[in-house]
Protein backbone atom coordinates (compact mmCIF):
# COMPACT_ATOMS: atom_id res chain seq x y z
CA UNK A 1 0.00 0.00 0.00
CA UNK A 2 1.06 3.57 -1.06
CA UNK A 3 0.47 6.90 0.94
CA UNK A 4 1.27 10.10 0.14
CA UNK A 5 1.13 12.69 3.12
CA UNK A 6 1.27 16.03 2.73
CA UNK A 7 2.07 18.98 5.29
CA UNK A 8 2.65 22.53 5.06
CA UNK A 9 -0.50 24.31 3.87
CA UNK A 10 -2.30 27.59 5.85
CA UNK A 11 -2.34 30.91 5.89
CA UNK A 12 -0.24 33.73 4.11
CA UNK A 13 -0.68 36.96 3.33
CA UNK A 14 -0.69 38.14 -0.33
CA UNK A 15 3.27 38.41 -1.10
CA UNK A 16 4.01 35.95 1.43
CA UNK A 17 5.92 32.09 0.80
CA UNK A 18 4.60 28.84 2.02
CA UNK A 19 6.54 25.63 1.86
CA UNK A 20 4.52 22.13 0.49
CA UNK A 21 5.80 18.84 1.77
CA UNK A 22 4.57 15.30 0.34
CA UNK A 23 6.22 12.43 1.70
CA UNK A 24 5.27 8.76 -0.42
CA UNK A 25 5.71 6.02 1.77
CA UNK A 26 5.41 2.18 1.36
CA UNK A 27 5.89 -1.07 -1.02
CA UNK A 28 7.91 1.71 -3.56
CA UNK A 29 10.29 0.48 -6.13
CA UNK A 30 10.23 3.53 -8.28
CA UNK A 31 9.11 6.91 -8.23
CA UNK A 32 8.82 8.14 -11.70
CA UNK A 33 6.56 11.55 -11.40
CA UNK A 34 5.45 13.59 -8.33
CA UNK A 35 3.68 17.00 -8.38
CA UNK A 36 1.03 19.25 -6.84
CA UNK A 37 -2.34 19.92 -8.26
CA UNK A 38 -4.73 21.97 -6.61
CA UNK A 39 -8.57 23.01 -7.03
CA UNK A 40 -10.42 26.31 -6.24
CA UNK A 41 -13.92 26.02 -5.39
CA UNK A 42 -16.04 25.49 -8.66
CA UNK A 43 -13.36 25.21 -10.85
CA UNK A 44 -11.61 22.01 -12.08
CA UNK A 45 -8.66 20.24 -10.74
CA UNK A 46 -5.13 21.42 -12.89
CA UNK A 47 -1.65 21.10 -12.56
CA UNK A 48 0.79 23.09 -10.53
CA UNK A 49 4.13 21.75 -10.76
CA UNK A 50 5.40 18.33 -11.50
CA UNK A 51 8.86 16.85 -11.47
CA UNK A 52 10.07 14.05 -13.41
CA UNK A 53 13.09 11.33 -12.86
CA UNK A 54 14.19 14.02 -10.04
CA UNK A 55 15.55 16.41 -12.90
CA UNK A 56 12.78 17.50 -15.29
CA UNK A 57 10.27 19.98 -14.58
CA UNK A 58 6.86 21.92 -15.47
CA UNK A 59 4.92 24.88 -14.36
CA UNK A 60 1.22 25.82 -15.00
CA UNK A 61 1.92 29.45 -16.51
CA UNK A 62 0.33 30.89 -13.67
CA UNK A 63 3.05 29.64 -11.48
CA UNK A 64 6.09 29.91 -13.22
CA UNK A 65 9.04 32.32 -11.43
CA UNK A 66 6.86 32.41 -8.23
CA UNK A 67 6.62 28.43 -7.44
CA UNK A 68 9.50 26.14 -7.38
CA UNK A 69 9.14 22.51 -6.81
CA UNK A 70 12.15 20.07 -5.51
CA UNK A 71 12.15 16.53 -5.11
CA UNK A 72 14.26 14.26 -2.76
CA UNK A 73 14.62 10.41 -4.51
CA UNK A 74 15.95 9.17 -0.90
CA UNK A 75 13.53 10.24 0.73
CA UNK A 76 10.82 10.36 -1.95
CA UNK A 77 9.56 13.52 -0.76
CA UNK A 78 8.55 16.32 -3.08
CA UNK A 79 8.50 19.99 -2.24
CA UNK A 80 7.02 23.55 -3.61
CA UNK A 81 8.24 26.66 -2.33
CA UNK A 82 5.54 29.25 -3.14
CA UNK A 83 6.13 32.64 -3.34
CA UNK A 84 4.86 36.28 -3.82
CA UNK A 85 1.82 34.21 -3.43
CA UNK A 86 -1.52 36.01 -4.68
CA UNK A 87 -4.97 35.68 -3.39
CA UNK A 88 -5.81 33.49 -7.01
CA UNK A 89 -3.60 30.59 -5.16
CA UNK A 90 -6.28 30.15 -2.82
CA UNK A 91 -7.07 26.66 -3.60
CA UNK A 92 -6.78 22.71 -1.94
CA UNK A 93 -2.98 21.52 -2.80
CA UNK A 94 -3.03 17.82 -4.05
CA UNK A 95 0.39 16.02 -3.95
CA UNK A 96 0.10 13.57 -6.82
CA UNK A 97 2.96 10.31 -7.97
CA UNK A 98 2.97 8.45 -10.45
CA UNK A 99 4.49 5.31 -8.75
CA UNK A 100 5.55 1.92 -9.54
CA UNK A 101 5.29 -0.60 -6.28
CA UNK A 102 7.49 -3.22 -5.47
CA UNK A 103 6.68 -6.77 -5.61
CA UNK A 104 3.94 -6.21 -7.74
CA UNK A 105 5.76 -3.84 -10.29
CA UNK A 106 2.55 -2.18 -11.27
CA UNK A 107 2.39 1.54 -12.45
CA UNK A 108 -0.14 3.55 -11.29
CA UNK A 109 -1.11 7.32 -10.10
CA UNK A 110 -1.54 7.83 -6.26
CA UNK A 111 -3.30 10.95 -4.81
CA UNK A 112 -2.84 12.84 -1.20
CA UNK A 113 -5.78 13.74 0.78
CA UNK A 114 -5.20 17.72 0.18
CA UNK A 115 -4.31 20.66 2.08
CA UNK A 116 -5.68 23.73 2.16
CA UNK A 117 -3.94 26.91 1.11
CA UNK A 118 -5.58 30.22 1.53
CA UNK A 119 -3.94 33.89 0.62
CA UNK A 120 -5.73 36.94 1.94
CA UNK A 121 -5.02 39.70 3.89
Amino acid sequence: QVQLVESGGGLAQPGGSLRLSCAASGSIFNVNTMGWYRQAPGKQRELVADIRGGRSTRYADSVKGRFIISGDNIRKTVYLQMNSLKAEDTAVYYCNADITTGGTWVTREYWGQGTQVTVSS
